[in-house]
């Protein structure tokens, strides 16, 4: 279920602070947040955020594709690297 279109999106206060004094002073800085949840909107296209996975903040680049998604969409969490060899589960 989406969330409703009078609440507006969300994105967290912090962010939305430190986007606004960037813009004015017409900067580039590395913001880091811890706020996965929060909706990526117009305003951050063209600056870099540090997004929290677990264990360290991975800076990614708003691009204006990613309008609408989850920060928490670009950093993930979980490293998959690959089957055991002696698994025989997975032959069956």
């Amino acid at each position: 279920m989406t969330r409703s279109r009078k609440k507006k999106p969300f994105v967290a206060n912090h962010l939305l602070l430190k986007l606004e004094k960037l813009n004015t002073k017409a900067e580039r800085e590395i913001i880091i947040t811890w706020s996965r949840a929060s909706t990526i909107i117009p305003t951050m296209i063209g600056h870099t955020i540090a997004i929290h996975n677990g264990t360290e903040h991975l800076p990614i680049y708003i691009t204006d594709h990613m309008v609408g998604h989850k920060l928490g969409e670009f950093s993930p969490t979980i490293n998959f690297r690959g089957h055991a060899k002696n698994d025989n589960k997975s032959r069956r």
